[in-house]
């Protein structure tokens, strides 16, 4: 199961949703949602945004859980994905001081 959906499991249910009353809110179905939850689908940013919104809660740590996900799924398996990791760090340090 993905962090970023056992996450917003539990702020669902901090919210008092259910998986259903959640779902129409966001208007997709409660089918994949809750694969979104366990991890087997994964989230896009548009919908996490979303989620945050129905849920009540700042969005700024879901979107670094998102992205921090999703920089993982596609270096879990390289070879040389701390070095690749390390240069793309540097690269949006320096874009930031243009």
């Amino acid at each position: 199961m993905s962090t970023l959906g056992l996450k917003l499991r539990e702020l669902r249910k901090q919210a008092g949703l259910s998986l259903r009353k959640a779902a129409m809110q966001i208007d997709i179905d409660v089918a994949i949602l809750s694969k979104m939850e366990r991890g087997e689908r994964k989230f896009s940013k548009e919908l996490v945004l979303k989620l945050a919104e129905v849920y009540k809660v700042n969005s700024d740590k879901l979107i670094i859980d998102f992205l921090s996900e999703k920089v993982f799924y596609e270096l879990k398996d390289e070879d040389f994905g701390i070095e690749a990791l390390k240069v793309a760090e540097k690269k949006l340090k320096n874009r930031k001081t243009l």
